[in-house]
């Protein structure tokens, strides 16, 4: 037994590397097997082998990391952080063995073929998050690094949606995937197939994923898996990523990491739960669909990304009137849009709080009063969200009346209908009723709400409507004759008021140019809906008024170019790629121009 610890000790201490290295390299070859079966497979006894060999290598990864996690921790003689993950992963795989061995009634869900391979998917996470924390050998832009991770994630969402088995009749063109992927990466809902009817439940379990890490961003992904599989970041990797979350303090870094994915999987577990409980069973034939459906639009909606499994979208005939299932899918995509630091400060709050009360309740101690419980940007970003959202529910419920609200019976249902409408079109870009029979002020008040976006650091699009506040703020103080900008005791610093006339004057520039390219490229269409689809694909809502689908290959390549932009952001594009000028030890003589 000596001999034998002693080796372990001895591999695990000098070959961690080359058996991580062997254990990545197998579970890619499974991981492989799993999307040629379920996405490229068509042939019925071509399928039966496939489906053996995925068995096969389902229980040998499964035997795999168990000698590993078991070895490394005998060898240790201690579970570290790094060993976490690997107990993590075998519980989840023993949970679906025995799902499948035990032949019990409450658990044979966890015993079909999809979780087999969610284990392989598991386990090849793990493994190529090991090796994706590779900032150490080279160092990139943050900011270039950013845009490469989303067009990395484009290509290969491309590629996954171009597999014969992701649509039930003919398979995308390039062209097709390419705007799918965009769409759902760049989290707009945009598309030019019906993912309800067109594709398969592989097709939209891709669009699922893609919108997930689209939403929170790939880096953002790869650098949480990476720190819970490998057990910690270098000093590099926190550089690298504290300037990727825009987070100054170094020893914040992980925390802000491990905050975003967590607050995310948090809110999105609760919406599916209420979305599940809204739901008629009727409508679905079994739990394991209704569990999916829940789930897929609990990732859209907080994603913002308009994405539905729902023929018609919302305006189907069994969800239309459904105003509880409403109601929870907007309170979702208004919470998704108010930003993670401005939710994560409302968790502090609530917590907080929950903590004071069983403190003066339980230990009879004293309620302690946060000075500031919340951050001049929360309190900001806030009351911009609280006067768009009345004003535009308001303008939508009074605007509306003789047109789409007229389908409504009761004024509870219109004023549902107006709060849903009027906030998804913000970014959401979900629809409960059909555009084409918005009255026109309606449609131009949806249009400059889909401008005007949500809040920053959210997943939601538009120039942001703290942007918008601010140039408002900006003008008022000039008209006063101020030489600055003054709210909650605090002074806007002047880098934010240049920046967000930057950033209004560059979404206007490409709107246009995306405008004038689509009446070159789609002369037959109308102006105004192309108008309608190029503010919509720049500000990523995916609301449309049904032109998508019939755009030209260079119409839709357009939009993807516009999508993209609108998602990764012009300025961020031009701080990328134009060379910063070194700063200068002598400052030029001031002058004032003309206005």
């Amino acid at each position: 037994m000596e001999s034998i610890a002693s080796f372990l000790k001895f591999v695990f201490r000098y070959r961690k590397g080359l058996v991580d290295k062997v254990m990545f390299y197998v579970s890619m070859i499974c991981a492989f097997t799993v999307i040629i079966h379920v996405g490229y497979i068509t042939n019925p006894e071509v399928a039966i082998y496939t489906r053996k060999s995925i068995f096969c290598m389902f229980y040998g990864l499964f035997l795999l990391e168990l000698i590993r996690t078991g070895s490394s921790i005998y060898a240790s003689r201690r579970i570290n952080v790094s060993q976490y993950s690997g107990v993590v992963v075998l519980f989840s795989l023993f949970f679906i063995v025995f799902a499948r061995l035990s032949g019990l009634d409450f658990i044979s869900y966890f015993a079909r073929e999809e979780w087999l391979y969610f284990g392989i998917g598991v386990i090849f996470l793990s493994e190529l998050s090991k090796s994706s924390l590779f900032f150490d050998n080279f160092y990139f832009n943050p900011t270039i690094l950013f845009v490469i991770s989303f067009l990395g994630l484009i290509l290969i969402g491309t590629l996954l949606l171009m597999l014969p088995r992701t649509t039930l009749h003919a398979p995308l063109s390039f062209v097709d995937a390419f705007f799918m992927a965009t769409s759902a990466v760049c989290i707009t809902g945009l598309t030019v197939a019906d993912i309800s009817t067109n594709f398969s439940l592989f097709g939209q379990s891709v669009i699922l994923v893609l919108i997930q890490v689209g939403g929170l961003g790939i880096m953002t992904f790869t650098g949480f898996f990476g720190y819970f599989f490998s057990g910690g970041f270098s000093f590099k990797n926190q550089l690298m990523f504290g300037e990727i979350l825009g987070e100054n303090k170094l020893n914040s870094v992980i925390s802000t990491l491990l905050t975003i994915i967590s607050i995310t999987l948090l809110f999105e577990f609760i919406g599916a739960a209420f979305i599940f409980f809204s739901l008629d069973q009727a409508h679905f034939s079994n739990v394991g669909e209704q569990v999916f459906f829940s789930v897929f639009h609990s990732v859209s909606s907080f994603c913002n990304s308009g994405f539905t499994i729902l023929p018609e979208g919302i305006g189907n005939g069994n969800y239309r009137f459904n105003y509880s299932f409403q109601i929870v899918l907007a309170l979702i995509f208004v919470l998704g849009g108010m930003g993670f630091g401005t939710v994560y400060n409302f968790y502090t709050y609530v917590k907080s709080q929950i903590q004071a009360i069983f403190q003066v309740i339980l230990y009879k101690g004293k309620y302690k009063h946060k000075a500031q419980p919340f951050s001049f940007n929360t309190k900001f970003i806030v009351l911009c969200n609280m006067v768009v959202l009345f004003l535009a529910t308001v303008s939508y419920y009074i605007m509306e009346q003789n047109y789409t609200l007229t389908e409504d019976k009761t004024a509870a249902g219109e004023w549902v209908t107006s709060f849903f409408m009027a906030n998804a079109s913000r970014s959401a870009g979900f629809n409960s009723v059909n555009i084409g029979f918005l009255n026109i002020p309606t449609l131009i008040m949806i249009t400059t709400l889909m401008w005007i976006g949500v809040a920053p650091g959210s997943t939601g699009g538009g120039v942001k409507v703290t942007t918008l506040a601010l140039a408002f703020m900006n003008i008022v103080a000039l008209a006063r004759g101020k030489d600055s900008i003054e709210i909650f005791r605090r002074r806007i610093a002047a880098e934010s008021t240049n920046k967000a006339f930057a950033i209004i004057i560059l979404s206007v520039i490409t709107i246009t140019l995306s405008f004038i390219l689509l009446n070159v490229s789609d002369p037959n269409q109308q102006m105004i809906p192309l108008l309608f689809e190029a503010v919509s694909a720049y500000t990523t809502c995916g609301l449309s008024m049904g032109v998508t689908q019939s755009l030209s290959a260079a119409g839709k390549i357009i939009i993807i170019v516009t999508m993209f932009v609108g998602r990764v952001g012009m300025l961020t594009l031009l701080v990328a790629f134009i060379k910063n000028t070194k700063n200068k030890s002598y400052i030029y003589p001031t002058e004032k121009l003309l206005f």
